[in-house]
């Protein structure tokens, strides 16, 4: 490229204006002094084009790699053999496993459930009659 440096391109490259007075009466501003010469500015125009080439060939790359590798796996999950059945007889579960009361920790459930005490029914006044203790006062 040039013998410039980056900051001594980035500097001038800053000071460019196009409002800029010319510093001679007369002068046009953009006069070859101010531009680069065009040995300079065909090499920087032939490395961005480098590097956008390379960056949209690098993305159809990856973006045909992927495609290859969802191929793959669509077409192994085609070959695969579908899901076998188990090939030993199912057991039974025992009827009700209780593990607290096989280790002891609580006493064993009776399988039948206990009767429970019969429940006796409230004797209360036929409807229409107050029973006595909840009655109004009477003044």
């Amino acid at each position: 490229m040039s013998g410039l440096s980056w900051r001594e391109r980035m500097r001038r490259m800053n000071q460019r204006s196009l409002f800029r007075p010319s510093a001679v009466p007369g002068e046009v501003p953009g006069t070859p002094d101010d531009l680069p010469p065009p040995a300079t500015v065909r090499a920087e125009a032939m490395q961005r084009l480098q590097v956008g080439v390379f960056g949209i060939g690098s993305m159809v790359l990856l973006v045909g790699l992927a495609s290859i590798i969802g191929g793959q796996a669509e077409r192994n999950d085609q070959l695969a053999p579908p899901e076998a059945a188990p090939t030993t007889e199912p057991s039974t579960a025992p009827a009700q496993a209780n593990p607290l009361a096989d280790a002891g920790v609580v006493p064993d459930i009776a399988a039948q459930p206990s009767p429970s005490p019969s429940v006796k029914p409230l004797d209360l006044p036929p409807p229409g009659q107050r029973a006595p203790g909840n009655a109004a006062p009477q003044n």
